[in-house]
């Protein structure tokens, strides 16, 4: 297929809504890099259909740190792999309630508790994000995020009544990549706390990092993962290498290249959210102004689980900047 063709059907079934297949979107994939702002100009008003001039800005609080049992090969909270970074168990209920404080003041229109782990186990660690949460509905006007890992339905029920609104839980990468990655749980372990959450009427969170070496065919099943899901939001991470871990030599993605994959799950996924995480400043240096055009609609400010972010003021001006405007809370 010529590349006219594939911009102009791109654009036709993005603005449809209805998203590329997955022989469309392998044919989407092949586009060369030097195409890129051909595919930003379908991208841009493919999001600007769907979802206007407002960005979600979420913040997350890293709520228990390191020490998890699993082998994920990009992480450095990982028991097997040495990474010198902070370990602690579970924050005090009242901490989570300042770091939600704070990251309001930022201007974040989300707040995500996030801890370390498989799952929460600890029944007094579950009595804290309950405390936690509640007390966050009375001090806070954003949404109510978590990341908890591979919970059960009973745990994620009692959550939900204490004041959770949004869950998150990623899957990572495609599913015939995914044992390069982690061996230590099963994809369909992560497949199922989606579909979970999803029954119990949350608004679901689910992506994953991009750069551990996997191929367009990897990110396209993701996608297609993701999309027959029917998850709300995609967030994005892109590969920010930690010393001591399995991957941190990788070197596999440009600036140029993140752009193009932020392109690709808009086309598959033209209504989502989609929010770009980790490893936004060092992967897309000076281009990250372009991923909004690119079809983002929403990116992580303030820090991330193990290494800082960027000032939030500085992104905040950069949506100024840019004509955009920041989401109010809006599930």
């Amino acid at each position: 297929m010529k590349k006219v063709e594939i911009l102009k059907k791109s654009l036709e079934k993005g603005l449809a809504g209805d998203g590329l297949t997955v022989s469309e979107a392998i044919e989407f994939s092949r586009l060369p890099d030097e195409d890129i702002y051909e595919i930003l100009a379908v991208t841009e008003r493919v999001r600007r259909r769907h979802k206007g001039v407002e960005v979600n800005l979420c913040s997350i609080v890293n709520a228990k740190s390191g020490l998890c049992k699993e082998d994920c090969s990009f992480c450095s909270q990982s028991v097997k792999y040495s990474t010198g970074i902070n370990e602690y168990p579970m924050a005090a209920s009242e901490n989570l309630v300042k770091a939600a404080i704070d990251a309001e003041a930022n201007g974040a229109g989300e707040f995500s508790i996030v801890t370390s782990g498989t799952k929460i186990e600890k029944e007094r660690d579950l009595e804290t994000l309950a405390e936690a949460l509640s007390a966050m509905k009375e001090s806070v006007g954003m949404e109510r995020c978590a990341s908890l890992g591979i919970l059960a339905k009973e745990a994620l029920t009692r959550l939900k009544n204490s004041g959770l609104e949004s869950y998150h839980h990623n899957l990572e990468t495609g599913r015939s990549f995914f044992p390069n990655i982690c061996t230590t749980h099963k994809y369909d372990d992560d497949v199922e706390v989606v579909k979970t959450a999803k029954e119990l009427g949350f608004y679901v969170c689910s992506g994953g990092i991009f750069g551990l070496g996997e191929a367009w065919e990897d990110r396209i099943e993701l996608g297609a993962t993701l999309k027959e899901l029917d998850v709300d939001s995609v967030p994005v991470n892109f590969l920010n290498p930690r010393p001591g871990t399995p991957l941190e030599g990788a070197r596999n993605l440009t600036p140029v290249e993140c752009l193009k994959i932020i392109a690709l799950l808009r086309v598959m996924m033209p209504k989502k959210d989609i929010v770009i995480c980790g490893g936004r400043n060092v992967n897309l240096r000076d281009l990250q102004p372009l991923i909004f055009a690119a079809g983002a609609n929403g990116m992580m400010i303030g820090n991330y689980l193990t290494t800082p972010g960027r000032n939030p003021g500085e992104d905040r001006r950069m949506i100024a900047d840019l004509g955009l405007k920041p989401r109010a809370h809006s599930h």
